[in-house]
């Protein structure tokens, strides 16, 4: 395998929180089922994969949720794609619910004897080493932190390949969720907004350079 350092770097210095989009400009398929198959292939805690990937290409429902994310008010109308992803609620990600069992023996395909091993790894974990059972706030927000790999490797696909994106948080999570249950009948009791992410090709150039603290500021050898 043959990695070009220099140009990965540049990528980096590339991507921005891109403000606003050319809406002209589309993305071509092959390049974001690619910027797709690197959020689908991320890594997260115990491989549960504790999210869903919402692509929101019509222009009627992005109107519609446009009220709720005072963030993307310049995005959504812009981007040439855009994702909503969806976070799984506590009641799936208990060492005991039904969709992690499920998963261990249909998707990870544990056989039995390994499957009841590893449930009593995450039972200790999420009882004892993280108190993630201490509450459903407690198991939510770890379940949100492993969506944001997936974000980051997408962005980070995208300007491989110079494209331009934008991560979203800024919405009203409350007001969004119901009009996703309104629109398209999403299940409230089972997934949460984790967070939106646009993309496309940028306006115009961005506003201010790029600045990030030193490395000295924020790398400690030991």
């Amino acid at each position: 395998m043959t990695i070009n350092k220099p140009a990965i770097l540049e990528a980096f210095h590339f991507r921005h929180a891109c403000k606003e989009f050319d809406a002209e400009r589309k993305i071509a398929g092959a390049d974001f089922d690619f910027i797709l198959e690197t959020a689908r292939l991320s890594p997260c805690s115990f491989g549960l994969e504790p999210w869903k990937f919402l692509v929101i290409q019509t222009p009627t429902l992005r109107e519609k949720l446009r009220p709720h994310i005072w963030g993307g008010q310049k995005q959504l109308p812009t981007a040439s794609h855009l994702i909503l992803t969806l976070c799984r609620k506590s009641r799936d990600l208990r060492y005991d619910s039904d969709y992690v069992q499920g998963f261990m023996r249909e998707v990870q395909h544990y056989p039995e004897d390994a499957a009841q091993a590893r449930t009593q790894v995450l039972e200790k974990f999420q009882k004892h080493d993280f108190a993630l059972l201490e509450s459903e706030r407690a198991i939510n927000d770890w379940a949100g932190k492993q969506t944001y790999i997936p974000l980051a490797n997408m962005m980070t696909a995208a300007a491989l390949i110079g494209i331009d994106s934008c991560p979203i948080e800024g919405f009203e999570r409350n007001s969004l969720e119901q009009a996703l249950a309104a629109e398209i009948g999403i299940d409230l009791e089972q997934w949460s907004v984790a967070y939106l992410v646009a993309f496309g090709y940028r306006k115009n150039p961005p506003a201010r350079p790029k600045t990030r603290q030193q490395a000295s500021a924020v790398i400690e050898w030991l």
